[in-house]
């Protein structure tokens, strides 16, 4: 089989609080990747992400460098899912990339919050986050993972997917979360691991400002969500401080939906209890 070349895409945008409002300060990308929209959000600004390809092929590489300005205030999410296509093992490179870089300055805040990964039949995924947080920033992040088109019945067919999320604060690493999913080798349906879940949801919020009250309040809306409202698809949370300056929830069910639901419930009420504010109800619905 021919080997396919890796193709590399790269997004780079800088955020500035200027004149009472967050604007972008500069930007820069190649195809397919771009900020399709952005619009002010009161003070905020709210960026969408769209990829202008089918997804991801084997070989794919994307590259998102995020700079948020002392004081900026940005909501970023993206246009679609995320789909992730069949990475053969044959031919090289295996597998798609996506890197993802947040360095906030002091006092910025980042929310992202993108629309659920697919990984299609065969499909290996690498995904890699960095964190760099500066006195008093507070980064947002919420990720689903759906195990494949289940309406074509490619549950967990996908070859594999691995992912890592390391946050910085004042130079120093206070939190490192590492996963590797294959499902043709591990036993994911069996009690004690995914049961018969098949979507994964993870929220994180990182802040040195974080209080105990907060951490009290935050710990106490994951316990009382409405799993009632998610119908038929149960819906299982659970919410736990870090080491230092952190929350992190992991939530499970049999759909994206309720997942997504779940993760909104979540950053709403972390708005109001970290941030002070109301939620957004325009988008990551």
């Amino acid at each position: 089989m021919e080997e396919r070349a890796v193709r590399t895409s790269v997004l780079r945008a800088s955020f500035h609080f200027k004149d009472g409002a967050t604007r972008i300060a500069d930007k820069y990308h190649t195809s397919p990747i771009k900020i399709a929209k952005s619009f002010p959000l009161q003070e905020q600004l709210g960026v969408i992400v769209m990829d202008a390809s089918p997804g991801l092929l084997a070989g794919d590489r994307y590259e998102l460098e995020w700079h948020a300005q002392s004081s900026s205030h940005s909501y970023i999410t993206t246009q679609s899912y995320m789909k992730v296509h069949p990475s053969p093992l044959t031919g090289k490179p295996n597998g798609s990339f996506i890197s993802q870089n947040f360095r906030l300055e002091d006092r910025a805040i980042v929310e992202h919050m993108p629309e659920p990964v697919m990984l299609y039949k065969d499909a290996r995924l690498h995904s890699h986050t960095n964190v760099y947080l500066g006195q008093g920033a507070v980064w947002m992040q919420a990720d689903i993972l759906c195990p494949g088109r289940t309406s074509r019945k490619e549950q967990f067919q996908y070859a594999e997917f691995r992912s890592s999320i390391s946050v910085y604060c004042g130079g120093e690493l206070i939190f490192a979360q590492r996963q590797r999913v294959i499902p043709g080798k591990q036993k994911l349906q069996a009690p004690g691991c995914w049961d018969k879940m098949t979507h994964m949801a993870t929220f994180c919020l990182f802040t040195d400002q974080l209080t105990s009250a907060q951490i009290v309040s935050m710990k106490q809306l994951a316990q009382e969500l409405p799993i009632s409202e998610f119908g038929t698809h149960p819906v299982v949370i659970g919410l736990s401080e870090t080491q230092r300056y952190g929350l992190v929830a992991s939530a499970a069910s049999t759909a994206a939906w309720p997942l997504q639901a779940a993760m909104r419930l979540l950053w709403h009420g972390a708005r109001k209890i970290v941030l002070g504010k109301e939620p957004i109800h325009l988008l990551y619905s």
